[in-house]
């Protein structure tokens, strides 16, 4: 008499349920690799840091000797003025990039592939977005070593300069988020930059990061002043010049912290119906 074996059933969904099911320190692991094949993609393609490299330099230089004289007098005056909004507006623009990045990764087929590794379904964006901050640094030391060629010397001392760059590089990371959002939303890369840059255009040069808002005109001072990138502006130029933390920094990381609460779960419930 034959004997026969009994086995389970398993539903293609409950499948799906079981593979993708780890824990919390394995999400952790596969997001930190995710986030080392976005630094190895870098390594072999380098001129994906040409914004965060060139962008800075070239803004700096360009601006300080075009409109330091007729703003500030002089390029040593006007200094302190433009290397916390060169800062500003560099590393802002370069978030645009996650969202880019990502709808590029979708195009290509290269999340469908993740989709059939035993890893994390949240790995891949974590990655992504994690990766991203060493592009943000880059820009922020580069700015920075620019600015002190140039003659800036930032009464703020290192730790005015260090805690300026932790704050530019958190909001921008928390930023990063929208566009991240985008980039799961946008039907192709290219609609993604160019949707991202009409946004930040608008609020990085509409903002105190070149001039002071008190020069413009009435109606337009008043957009400046509540514009956030001002606060941000101004909160790096406190830390800088003057090694002092006010109330535009705690806007600045409140915002921040507004984005990062309204455009994760966006950005996550999006990439879960896509992963």
């Amino acid at each position: 008499m034959s004997s026969l074996t009994l086995r389970p059933t398993i539903t293609p969904g409950a499948q799906r349920e079981l593979k993708n099911h780890v824990t919390f320190s394995q999400s952790v692991s596969n997001a930190l690799s995710m986030a080392g094949r976005g630094l190895i993609k870098v390594r072999r393609t380098p001129e994906q840091l040409f914004d965060v490299t060139l962008q800075p330099i070239i803004f700096t230089v360009m601006f300080t000797y075009i409109f330091g004289g007729a703003i500030s007098g002089s390029v040593q005056n006007y200094l302190p003025l433009i290397i916390p909004g060169i800062l500003v507006q560099t590393v802002i623009t370069t978030s645009v990039v996650t969202g880019v990045q990502l709808r590029e990764d979708m195009d290509k087929g290269v999340f469908d592939r993740f989709k059939s590794l035993p890893i994390a379904r949240i790995a891949p964006l974590a990655g992504a977005l994690l990766a991203d901050t060493l592009r943000y640094a880059i820009a922020t030391t580069i700015t920075f070593i620019t600015g002190f060629i140039m003659g800036y010397r930032p009464a703020g001392g290192i730790w005015g300069v260090l805690g300026a760059a932790l704050l530019v590089i958190a909001c921008s990371w928390a930023i990063s988020w929208i566009w991240a959002f985008f980039g799961m939303i946008g039907r192709s890369a290219s609609s993604v930059q160019g949707i991202s840059m009409m946004i930040l255009f608008p609020l990085t040069f509409l903002s105190n990061a070149f001039v002071p808002a008190n020069t413009m005109p009435s109606w337009l001072e008043w957009f400046v002043n509540i514009n956030p990138v001002s606060y941000l502006v101004t909160a790096v130029r406190d830390l800088t010049n003057n090694g002092a933390i006010g109330y535009d920094a705690l806007w600045a990381l409140v915002g921040a912290i507004a984005v990062v609460v309204v455009f994760a779960p966006l950005t996550v419930r999006a990439y879960m119906r896509k992963a």
